[in-house]
């Protein structure tokens, strides 16, 4: 009886190795998967493998896209970033000291043209007005904008589209009558000349929705018809920036009273 326990317990002890065995061959299984894995990553991969690990740490992922692991991303050139200025949350909350800054933006931007007399920049309590000479904007009876006039206008829309005031761009013509097939009067003309500013503006990336054209003809004169110098200055655009649009409704019975 001891004899046949005994060789019972050295035929179990025998074919212990063979769990050992089953071990090693699944260890070496998965060695050889995890080497095949990590040397043919790929953006798929690593996506899958990004995902797994955010939702068994359950962290929210800092990025919706994966981090570069190819030419660009270790190169090690710098990348430029560029300049933001006037972000929205640095416009200041008070509409005035807003026009503050947009009438220094455009002293700014413009300080060639001012002074070379092309254009003026004035503030008032609730808008600020930007005058621009048509001599240098549009031929005489033409409300097609001259090339040299479209980088000018670039850099006011580069002004106008940080900001989201209302905009009104006011055409005035002088006296000399204008009777053609595409403009009738001086109403039609300095309507046309607002609206073509306007396009170039709306082209720069300001908003149409905060833009309005508006045409007063002969109507509003700031000189003298009477001389050339005054008719050159009652030839003009006015690009008027509003506080708010409250705003417009004095603006027209300032206009109605006459310049």
């Amino acid at each position: 009886m001891a004899r046949k326990r005994k060789c019972h317990e050295e035929h179990d002890n025998l074919e212990r190795w063979m769990v050992s065995y089953a071990d090693f061959v699944t260890l070496l299984f998965a060695f050889f998967v995890v080497m095949y894995a990590i040397s043919s990553v790929n953006e798929g991969k690593y996506r899958v493998l990004s995902d797994t690990l955010i939702n068994a740490f359950n962290t929210t992922p800092k990025s919706a896209q994966p981090i570069q692991v190819g030419d660009d991303g270790l190169s090690g050139r710098p990348r430029i970033i560029e300049p933001m200025e006037h972000r929205v949350g640095d416009l200041p909350d008070n509409p005035i000291e807003q026009l503050v800054q947009i009438a220094a933006d455009f002293e700014q931007a413009m300080v060639p043209f001012i002074e070379d007399e092309m254009v003026s920049v004035r503030r008032e309590d609730f808008w600020v007005e930007l005058e621009l000479n048509t001599s240098f904007l549009f031929e005489s009876g033409s409300a097609e904008l001259e090339d040299t006039a479209i980088p000018i206008l670039q850099r006011v829309a580069n002004v106008l589209k940080k900001y989201p005031n209302p905009i009104q761009v006011e055409g005035f013509t002088d006296n000399v009558p204008i009777n053609t097939y595409a403009y009738p009067s001086n109403w039609e003309l300095s309507a046309a000349r607002a609206a073509s500013v306007v396009h170039v503006f709306m082209n720069q990336g300001v908003k149409p929705e905060n833009m309005a054209a508006v045409g007063f003809g002969e109507y509003r004169p700031v000189a003298d018809n009477a001389t050339a110098s005054g008719r050159n200055r009652n030839r003009r655009v006015l690009v008027v920036v509003l506080a708010d649009k409250d705003s417009r409704r004095l603006l027209e019975i300032v206009r109605s009273g006459g310049q």
